[in-house]
């Protein structure tokens, strides 16, 4: 099969209705609009904001500016879970972002890694990343392995 070979089902595409090309299209004249009033005229169809003299939509809504403070200096994570580390790493293995990143457990290889605590840990793993949950700390040192920060 080639890119010219390529076509849509049967029945898949329909084509548009021309509408106004005379009265042997079917759909001539006043072009299913009917007659005169102001649905017949272009642009018909209103403004979003106009609701017949109601409140408009957007205006009945409170402003919607973001939901509180936005933090500019954020720092956003690669999250990683302790489940994800025993499916993925051998007993005594080193977790650190290059190996997360080459076992495809990052998001974005550029951003900082966190470990999380979900999950349980039953091999020693020697971890550097750049930050550990409480929680997860304690597994993997109750499981005999051990945890260094990167600044």
């Amino acid at each position: 099969m080639k890119l010219h070979d390529l076509a849509p089902n049967e029945g898949a595409k329909k084509n548009r209705k021309r509408v106004g090309r005379g009265i042997a299209a079917g759909q001539g004249k006043t072009a299913g609009r009917g007659q005169k009033g102001q649905k017949a005229r272009s642009g018909s169809g209103g403004h979003l904001y106009r609701q017949g003299g109601n409140l408009p939509f957007f205006r009945r809504l409170p402003f919607m500016r973001g939901k509180g403070f936005t933090n500019i200096n954020r720092i956003e994570y690669n999250e990683v879970n302790l489940d994800q580390l025993i499916d993925t790493f051998e007993a005594n293995a080193e977790v650190t972002p290059e190996t997360l990143d080459s076992a495809r457990l990052l998001r974005d290889r550029r951003k900082p890694v966190v470990i999380l605590g979900r999950g349980e840990v039953n091999a020693a793993l020697k971890v550097r990343v750049h930050r550990v949950s409480k929680g997860a700390q304690e597994k993997i040192e109750a499981a005999g392995g051990s945890v260094e920060l990167i600044s």
